[in-house]
């Protein structure tokens, strides 16, 4: 059994090295060969939009099939998808392949990503559920921790197309280790519960209608939103900023993306041996990414920005944790998969809309401003979900000693 868990964590952390290179490449490729932060935020919006505007349906594909049969499809089809950009850009050349093969792994990484969310709290019943996130948290930020510095290396030695096709061997071994864990462990996961098809739309209605109406889930959306309006600025602007505002070089930049990686790496250690209560670790989480994107645009030198960087990163993992571990706590099992879906795109809709704001006002020497104005709305946007959820609570407080007063005076 324990193989076969190895096997599992193995395989997430094997595809999240390959996908933290991409991610990796594409603002600093295109930013070092178009010198305008304009250009690097709007390729990554082109290469964010997809993938969370598709989290809905895969949602309802792992509702209605097997999430381990999505996942090794998304592993396989990822390799793929870069073997195909590489022949592309080597057939006809541009910058625009490296663009587009990362806007097509990173809708596969959706539906992996989902297909794994459904398959954690089913794997791992007799766990707590926090302690099982922190520990796959923990897998997925040894991928981020080392991401950079290889992209960095093999960038030393070669041209980003051969770093892809690295990329494509890393999904392929994840894919092996997937196997391994399916032939190693004792697998049981619920049966499907979609019936029907051809129906997409239904599947999406009702988890709409549980954002909606299940309490606590609209105020973990408005929260997770405003985050990643930070966190999408951060990715945006950071090679930038790095390498162009405080002209530091690219092996500056990948050293900061590892510090980051290794701060939340010990952060996630914390929260997997202690049981901190589940607010406190929003609430904590919350305000530090606040505090950093603060730093990270106001500090007119690169320490400055670096610890700004380095909360922001470093804390949104704690944030990520608190979102998953609340949102399972909420959702019924048999609608978790296309809930989950529907979740974490509108989370994460913040993310492209922030790398488009960057590329619309981000030139002449504004991206410092930008990530400033960005994390005010944050801020902005947390103060008003929190005084909502006081207000709920205030209402519930007033309300429930009339509803125990019937059964008080018999």
């Amino acid at each position: 059994m324990r193989i076969s868990y190895q096997a599992f964590f193995g395989s997430l952390f094997f595809s999240r090295l390959a996908d933290q290179i991409l991610l990796f490449l594409v603002p600093l490729v295109v930013f070092q060969t178009t010198h305008q932060a304009t250009w690097s935020g709007a390729a990554f919006f082109v290469e964010a939009l997809p993938r969370y505007l598709v989290f809905p349906f895969a949602g309802v594909l792992s509702d209605r099939t097997s999430p381990v049969k999505l996942l090794r499809a998304s592993q396989r089809f990822r390799a793929i998808a870069c073997l195909a950009g590489v022949a592309g850009y080597l057939l006809v050349g541009g910058i625009a392949w490296l663009v587009a093969l990362s806007a097509v792994c990173g809708v596969l990484t959706s539906v992996g990503f989902v297909a794994r969310e459904v398959i954690l709290p089913q794997v791992f019943q007799q766990h707590r559920f926090e302690k099982v996130l922190s520990y796959s948290q923990l897998a997925d930020q040894l991928g981020v921790v080392l991401g950079p510095v290889v992209a960095a290396a093999l960038l030393g030695w070669w041209n980003w197309q051969w770093t892809v096709a690295f990329a494509a061997i890393l999904f392929l071994i994840a894919d092996g280790a997937t196997l391994l864990w399916q032939r190693t462990g004792n697998i049981r996961l619920f049966p499907a519960q979609e019936t029907a098809p051809a129906q997409w739309m239904l599947p999406i209605r009702i988890a709409l209608s549980h954002v909606a109406r299940l309490p606590g889930l609209k105020r973990l959306v408005m929260l997770a939103a405003a985050e990643n309006l930070v966190i999408g600025v951060t990715l945006a602007t950071s090679a930038a900023m790095v390498t162009g505002v405080h002209h530091e070089p690219g092996r500056f930049y990948a050293a900061l993306q590892v510090s980051g990686a290794i701060a939340t790496v010990v952060i996630l250690l914390v929260i997997a041996r202690t049981s901190i209560p589940r607010k406190m670790l929003g609430g904590m989480a919350f305000t530090a990414i606040f505090a950093g994107g603060l730093m990270a645009g106001i500090s007119p030198s690169i320490w400055g920005y670096a610890a700004g960087f380095l909360l922001i990163v470093g804390f949104d993992k704690m944030f990520n944790v608190f979102i998953r571990s609340a949102r399972q706590a909420i959702i019924p099992a048999h609608d978790y998969g296309k809930t989950v879906g529907v979740m974490v795109m509108l989370n994460n809709l913040t993310q492209p809309l922030a790398g488009l704001l960057v590329g619309l006002f981000s030139g002449h020497g504004r991206i410092g401003l930008v990530v400033t104005s960005i994390s005010l709305a944050m801020g902005l946007l947390g103060a008003a979900t929190a005084y909502a959820g006081m207000q709920a609570a205030r209402r519930n407080e007033l309300t429930a000693p009339s509803l125990r007063a019937p059964r008080d005076s018999r």
